[in-house]
């Protein structure tokens, strides 16, 4: 074993299941960015109260995320219904920790669900709420990877 691949070993953060954990959870990311921001932005630009604009944000996080993934599993060929399963068995747990520690933040932070859209704060809020909840689920991620669970199912529509 050469010194460089020894130290490698020595680095948990350089385990392939790391670096697949955090692609996971950037892809989750994604789908739960858009939604929780559109949901926030639809909340707040239509008046609802902090409940509801929560809820929304929530609701829109999850369709956006089991849609982005179904969308690459629907590219690989396979029909709506396995895309749609896969989508379920990759993106839940992680669409689930990231949008209770997302909004978690969101309702922690003082007055970030009254801000409205030209404050600092309520971008700044989104912004610390989503890159909190996406270290909490990278390893949440890794776990279910090591254990062919998560985004470990999606492995055979990768291309």
């Amino acid at each position: 074993m050469t010194t460089e691949h020894a130290d490698h070993m020595d680095h948990p953060a350089m385990d392939g299941r790391w670096r697949t954990a955090v692609q996971a959870t950037l892809h989750c990311l994604t789908g739960c960015a858009i939604g929780e921001v559109l949901g926030m932005v639809l909340g707040t630009t239509l008046g609802l109260n902090n409940g509801v604009t929560v809820a929304l944000s929530i609701v829109l996080s999850f369709i956006f995320g089991y849609s982005l993934t179904m969308r690459s599993v629907l590219g690989a060929g396979v029909g709506l219904r396995t895309a749609l399963m896969t989508a379920l068995a990759a993106d839940t747990v992680s669409i689930t920790v990231m949008e209770i520690v997302d909004n978690g933040v969101e309702i922690a932070v003082p007055g970030a669900l009254n801000a409205g859209l030209g404050d600092v704060l309520f971008w700044s809020s989104l912004v610390l709420s989503l890159a909190i909840a996406f270290v909490a689920a990278t390893p949440v991620n890794r776990w279910l990877i090591a254990r062919g669970r998560g985004h470990a199912v999606m492995h055979e529509y990768h291309h």
